[in-house]
């Protein structure tokens, strides 16, 4: 074979050069990829099928540990579970990077979770951390639910799981792909957020976004717990500013409209502690956006008490402007409200009349709501719930506010008034809603139509009622709202004979009403005493008792106090 030429040599000599470039290029090139895919995130959430690649090397030691500890529980182990053996025995395991040996280990926690009636010593959450960051699908969903069983049962100190720093990995399975951890894990969070603690721990870890995004889970058990955490978190006010920044609101108003009533409730209840922050209604409550109020006036007829009820709370947090409560009414909430108020379930019936106290306030709205249907559904309202303090004292005050000069004849053709004073004689009954039915009643009083009504339901029991609630000593704001009625009520010869059966008593609380403190006690104690005076048995008594010294008295102090704003003012003039 002859040789190559000078030029057939440079050639072939370029030829290899340019070769030995483009492998350089492409070398580079390859490694340039490979290292930009090992940097994914996708590697990372899928790193148990790198893992099982290999098939681990199970170490002489864990070997020996494995084998003890199933004759552990052979032998019976199961009845001390939680000795010092045992836990060493869990330690190992949980930390081999043997899948078989780590799964030993959940398997045994859950075995604990679900049959252990005790609090789960501090030492035994170390092996926890091995197992939630295990690369074994398995090992994760077992171990979660372990936890979660602990948590719900109240073994563990939930505070301490985040102290132990269990808080970060259980967020991380937040991001499994695995609707069963994903689940776990939701639930992990969810109960660990009833704590203020943990609730800004969770915040500061960035555990709201992944939730807001298994929220749209297709997965109900999934989702429910999502969302079921949401509304834990939403009990911290930190929390709430991140959620509106995330735009959780506008995807909570959707679930209201989810088929399931679980998620349903949550979202509601969610959207009630953010309700319950003025600074959020503007992105509650768009302008030109009224889904969110038409929503939940909606739910006002779910069928399940507890939406029913979260909707009416929900409602009453955002019912602060006359615009938003016209819009309310608007919306025909009233019938929808009426019909609650009738509700076997009690905080059904609790939401509805907080949510009409609250509208039975701006004047916009009470000639809407003294309509024959709510004055009669109150008054039946009263007449069966007459010790629910709650009922009374808001029912009370609705009729309060009702109580307009062009209401009061409504009023007064319904059980109202029946049932305000049938409520003065349960012994249940709390001071707070005793104050509210008095000054109610005492209110209507003041117009002549209402106190012939109010009269002809007084009977011996009712009148020992009002005499005794206006002369005990300790709740004052009763005291003088029962001695207002009374006075009211003295013109009706039918009362007339009522009162005298009470002589004394009355006597007692006209006393106590001249030398009281209070210039509006005073007052009143002089005009009853002049109103029962022209009565025979009531002057002769009030003789015996000497009251016109007592009279004479409180003359002489009014005299000195207006002799002083006398000097008074002439010195401010001069």
């Amino acid at each position: 074979m002859g040789q190559l030429c000078g030029r057939c040599m440079q050639l072939l000599r370029d030829f290899v050069a340019f070769v030995q470039r483009m492998s350089s290029d492409l070398v580079h090139s390859v490694k340039e990829c490979l290292i930009l895919i090992s940097k994914c995130s996708c590697l990372k959430q899928n790193s148990s099928k790198t893992r099982q690649l290999y098939k681990p090397i199970l170490q002489p030691h864990e070997r020996v540990t494995a084998q003890e500890f199933l004759q552990h529980i052979e032998t019976g182990f199961e009845m001390s579970p939680l000795g010092k053996d045992p836990l060493e025995a869990l330690r190992t395991l949980a930390f081999s990077e043997n899948p078989g040996l780590q799964q030993s280990a959940a398997l045994y926690y859950l075995h604990m979770s679900q049959h252990m009636n005790i609090p789960l010593p501090v030492e035994h959450l170390e092996p926890f951390y091995a197992l939630l960051r295990s690369a074994d699908l398995e090992v994760q969903q077992m171990s979660s639910l372990s936890l979660v069983n602990f948590l719900l049962e109240g073994h563990i100190d939930k505070e301490l799981v985040v102290q132990m720093g269990l808080l970060e990995p259980i967020l991380d399975l937040l991001e499994s792909e695995d609707p069963t951890v994903q689940c776990n894990s939701c639930a992990c969070i969810m109960t660990l957020a009833v704590s203020e603690s943990n609730r800004e721990a969770i915040g500061a870890a960035r555990g709201v976004t992944p939730l807001l995004s298994l929220a749209k889970s297709y997965d109900p058990r999934v989702q429910q717990n999502a969302v079921g955490a949401i509304l834990n978190l939403t009990q911290s006010e930190k929390i709430q500013q991140v959620l509106c920044k995330e735009g959780a609101l506008p995807l909570l108003a959707l679930l209201l409209e989810s088929p399931d009533s679980e998620v349903q409730y949550y979202s509601c209840a969610a959207l009630s502690n953010v309700a319950a922050n003025v600074q959020h209604h503007k992105a509650l409550l768009r302008p030109g956006d009224r889904f969110l109020l038409r929503t939940l006036i909606s739910l006002l007829s779910s069928s399940v008490d507890k939406v029913s009820s979260q909707a009416c709370v929900c409602l009453r947090n955002l019912a602060i402007s006359a615009d938003i409560q016209a819009e309310m009414v608007a919306e025909n909430v009233l019938s929808k409200l009426c019909s609650l108020l009738a509700s076997g379930s009690e905080d059904v019936r609790r939401a509805s009349i907080a949510l009409l106290w609250i509208l039975s306030q701006h004047l916009h709205n009470q000639d809407t709501l003294a309509c024959a249907e709510l004055l009669q559904s109150l008054g039946m309202l009263l007449s069966v719930h007459k010790t629910d303090p709650v009922i009374v004292g808001h029912t009370a005050c609705i009729i309060k506010n009702l109580s307009l000069s062009k209401n009061r004849q409504r009023i007064m053709e319904s059980r109202c008034i029946e049932g305000l004073l049938q409520t003065m004689l349960s012994t249940d009954t709390q001071e707070d809603s005793l104050r509210y039915v008095t000054s109610c009643l005492a209110e209507l009083a003041k117009q002549e139509g209402a106190t012939l009504h109010m009269v002809q339901w007084m009977d011996e029991h009712l009148t020992k009622c009002l005499v005794r609630l206006a002369g005990q000593l300790e709740h004052t704001e009763s005291s003088f709202q029962a001695a207002s009625i009374i006075q009211h009520m003295i013109g009706h010869e039918k009362m007339m004979l009522l009162w005298k059966h009470h002589i004394g008593e009355i006597q007692a609380y006209l006393k106590n009403f001249l030398t009281h403190r209070e210039i509006r006690f005073q007052q009143l104690g002089i005009s009853t005493f002049c109103r029962l005076r022209k009565d025979p048995e009531f002057s002769l008594a009030f003789r015996k008792s000497q009251m016109a010294k007592l009279l004479e008295q409180v003359r002489q102090q009014t005299e000195e106090t207006q002799e002083l704003l006398k000097a008074a003012i002439c010195h401010e003039d001069s």
